[in-house]
């Protein structure tokens, strides 16, 4: 196998990856993603006991144990370059010896579970209720920089997303399904459907302040997409940039929202903290059970 060299494998003086600053055995089999470095706390409360804390920059992170399951939970920051970062070192934590410079001969698959807060884009999905994300559905650009293959079922739904939206040239959108494996997990007390992840908070969702939109209908037609069962739940800025490199690792993520949100029906959650908590705790219960 040929050696990585310096310059496109960071590793810092203390042994650990630049940005992430996490050394291969500080790193769970079991991750948790959150955006916010403030919300790592918000669920590392949670573990029977914390054996590491990092902090670089907005990436901070706390490893420990959950009943006999290694879990670390760690800040991702906002936006599908930063999932870029965050999936890239966290796989060559799991599948590149750092002394050899070498990818492992026996790849390793971890669990990574996105927790995070989301705008709903159906009148029946209401603010505090809780979405598990069947597909990432990106507005962003991150995955046309790798070699994707897609599924003829996630090609259909493309297709016809497109062909609904009249997104022209200008927008090249992508898709890719959750793991299976752990959304079979997440079944009662959640709503499902397509995820779609924008590269922005306001004009890429649909936002006017002063700034006139190039798609000013384009959440009422992500609203009334449909395609063989198929719907858009709701949106965010995260989940396709989770689906589509994860995918492409080998490994099984899972992006779940707490809907603090609601576009259509013009609602905000009056306590969306108790929403996260509770979204936090039933995650971790279930996820001490895999």
């Amino acid at each position: 196998m040929s050696r990585i060299a310096e310059s496109e494998l960071i590793i810092n003086d203390r042994g650990g990856i630049y940005h992430l600053d996490i050394r291969p055995e500080e790193l769970g089999d079991n991750v948790i993603v959150v955006g916010d470095p403030g919300r790592v706390p918000l669920v590392s409360k949670y573990f029977d006991a914390i054996e590491y804390k990092n902090q670089h920059r907005e990436f901070v992170s706390h490893t420990g144990r959950v009943g006999n399951k290694k879990v670390t939970v760690l800040s991702t920051g906002i936006g599908p370059d930063n999932i870029d970062i965050v999936f890239n070192e966290l796989d060559a934590l799991a599948n590149i010896n750092f002394d050899t410079r070498e990818i492992n001969t026996e790849l390793k698959s971890l669990n990574i579970i996105r927790i995070g807060t989301s705008g709903s884009l159906q009148e029946s999905i209401p603010v505090d209720s809780f979405v598990a994300g069947t597909y990432g559905l990106g507005l962003d650009n991150l995955i046309q920089f790798y070699q994707k293959t897609s599924t003829e079922e996630e090609t259909a739904i493309l297709n016809a997303f497109k062909q609904h939206t009249g997104i022209d040239n200008n927008l090249t959108p992508y898709i890719t399904k959750s793991g299976e494996k752990l959304l079979a997990h997440f079944q009662e007390g959640y709503h499902h459907g397509i995820t779609v992840t924008c590269p922005g908070f306001f004009g890429p969702q649909g936002r006017i302040l002063r700034l006139q939109l190039t798609y000013p209908k384009l959440v009422d037609m992500m609203t009334t997409f449909q395609y063989e069962g198929n719907f858009i739940s709701n949106f965010e800025m995260e989940t396709s940039a989770i689906y589509g490199l994860g995918n492409l690792l080998g490994h099984n993520c899972l992006s779940l929202n707490a809907i603090i949100a609601n576009r259509i029906a013009k609602t905000f959650s009056k306590d969306a903290a108790s929403a996260m908590n509770k979204l936090i705790t039933h995650t971790l219960e279930l996820l001490s059970n895999l």
